[in-house]
């Protein structure tokens, strides 16, 4: 690990290949608020419609090569925002620099993503139980970073039946899960009412994958 991050290591193993880091993203946590003004400037959240036609209840926008999206036609990975048709922006050096060094302290050394999914969870929003499909690479980690008001974080087996973990999540904690792990069920239990001083009344959260 860099210098940045060093000694930051406290963890909750949920896996094999699945662990909390506690406080990791503590030394970048205002430059990744930062950055998240920005990318919402360029690409504001908004709340997406399945293929059912549900209004989900987590806001969301991307940044990196690929971006998620939902709508009538299905779930899938956009080069473009397709609100503007503009390529989403960048992926920050501060985003890559820790979904890296998050990544290899759990054992996935050489991580670079290709998107980055940034959630915007108002208190009593939630996110259901869910495999995330719709990558092509399905080993590679999936690095989740908790901003502001904490949460539940869920976190199953690989049948949606399976029996979950309530895993409690606060400002700066970091989910790592891949390899034999990758494809578990998990979810977030609904934000309890608060405010944060550094979010207001919300809990943002990173989620870094490798699409291609």
């Amino acid at each position: 690990m860099s210098d940045l991050f060093a000694g930051l290591a406290q963890r909750t193993p949920l896996g094999a290949q699945a662990c909390v880091l506690h406080g990791f993203a503590l030394p970048v946590a205002e430059e990744l608020l930062a950055a998240i003004k920005a990318i919402a400037a360029a690409a504001p959240f908004r709340h997406l419609v399945t293929p059912g036609g549900h209004v989900m209840q987590v806001a969301m926008t991307n940044c990196g090569t690929f971006g998620w999206c939902s709508d009538r036609r299905g779930y899938r990975y956009e080069r473009c925002d397709p609100a503007s048709g503009q390529p989403w922006p960048p992926l920050p050096e501060a985003f890559l620099q820790l979904a890296r060094e998050a990544a290899a302290e759990a054992g996935f050394a050489g991580y670079v993503p290709d998107a980055c999914l940034v959630n915007r969870y108002a208190p009593g929003a939630r996110l259901s139980l869910h495999q995330d499909r719709d990558e092509d690479d399905r080993v590679a980690p999936i690095v989740s970073v908790s901003l502001g008001l904490p949460a539940t974080f869920l976190f199953g087996g690989h049948v949606r039946g399976d029996r979950t973990v309530r895993v409690p999540l606060a400002h700066g904690d970091v989910v790592v899960w891949g390899g034999v792990d990758r494809m578990r069920f998990h979810g977030v239990l609904p934000v309890p009412p608060g405010r944060d001083p550094r979010t207001g009344g919300a809990r943002l959260n990173l989620t870094f994958r490798k699409v291609r």
